[in-house]
């Protein structure tokens, strides 16, 4: 299923562009109603993959990925944990692998295939020592930090601009934010702690400084999806920060994972919970024909992964029912596509 392109060489992405353009026209207005009004409206479509990463597979395992969804024609955001592993390999951003080196290369094409990259955050563990490129012991796990409020704005910006930096070491670019969970008994004993203090969401500090960030340029769009939590049954994205052509939007998925989630268990992999063999049931389906303004579901790349993924089969069966069923009315769009129309 790698190509569906036409025989001139033309994959779905390309015969699909010009269609998605045009469509943005219509959902513009939608959009920043937060319904959707009347049979021409189109649901905007997309995903997120969490914990994207090269090792422990094929080399060409994210490439598959990528074919398949540039072939499709279909859009969605996946992880980029640059710190990942840093003891074993070091930083992605320093490569010394074959492996790293060929993920690298994936990463230079995957934003013109339909995905966005949104850092979780550093290393999706402890709080990363940049000048010492390391993980001090006893460090605080970055999902805790994003939530302590006592961290002051220009402290979560230099760390995203460390990030950011990384990034472009190796030529890419973020364009959003997902918060790395975290359920060991440290995090679990602080989580509880601060929601007893009434904190139960992360720093507006956060919010902050990823909106000065993008007023200067750092992220790919003007908009800043970000991706804070689980599954969040929401009608409209969430303004967090906001100047001008500016702004942090809370764009929480409205579907859960059902793709093997991050365990990697069949048991976790069901198509009919996105959409049924007849189109007419499932999360994403019921959300379509109400009129929603978006639908976004999700998943981990433990269970999405081409190559060992329990839930790949699943996503391909999910992506051709939708174009079986719904093909006319949705629009499908990078996260970060989207909330630049709002």
């Amino acid at each position: 299923m790698a190509e569906h392109g036409s025989r001139s060489g033309l994959t779905r992405r390309g015969l699909l562009r010009s269609a998605a353009a045009g469509a943005l026209t219509l959902l513009v207005p939608e959009a920043r109603a937060g319904q959707a009004e009347g049979p021409s409206a189109k649901t905007v479509l997309s995903f997120y993959c969490d914990d994207t990463s090269p090792y422990g597979l094929p080399a060409d395992t994210f490439k598959r990925f990528l074919d398949f969804v540039s072939a499709e024609g279909i859009a969605g955001e996946s992880s980029l944990i640059l710190g990942l592993g840093w003891q074993d390999h070091g930083p992605l951003s320093r490569p010394t692998t074959d492996l790293q080196k060929a993920h690298i290369a994936q990463l230079h094409r995957a934003y013109e295939c339909g995905i966005d990259s949104q850092m979780e955050v550093m290393t999706h563990g402890g709080l990363f020592d940049f000048e010492k490129s390391v993980v001090p012991e006893g460090a605080i796990h970055e999902g805790l930090w994003l939530h302590e409020p006592k961290v002051s704005v220009e402290a979560y910006q230099d760390y995203f601009v460390h990030i950011i930096g990384e990034g472009e070491r190796i030529g890419v670019r973020f364009s959003g934010l997902t918060w790395p969970g975290c359920s060991c008994e440290a995090c679990v004993r602080r989580y509880e702690e601060l929601r007893r203090a009434g904190v139960t969401d992360a720093n507006p500090n956060v919010w902050q400084a990823l909106l000065n960030l993008a007023r200067q340029g750092k992220f790919h769009g003007r908009t800043v999806p970000v991706f804070p939590a689980g599954e969040v049954p929401r009608a409209r994205a969430r303004l967090l920060a906001g100047q001008g052509r500016y702004a942090v939007y809370d764009l929480s998925p409205t579907a859960g994972d059902r793709f093997g989630s991050y365990t990697n268990s069949p048991d976790e992999a069901n198509a009919d919970y996105y959409i049924t063999a007849d189109g007419e049931r499932g999360r994403i389906a019921e959300q379509v024909r109400a009129g929603a303004p978006y639908c976004i579901f999700y998943g981990h790349w433990q269970g999405l992964n081409p190559a060992t993924g329990v839930g790949w089969q699943t996503f391909q069966t999910v992506v051709k029912r939708i174009r079986k069923h719904l093909e006319d009315r949705v629009v499908w769009m990078r996260p970060s596509q989207y909330t630049d129309t709002l």
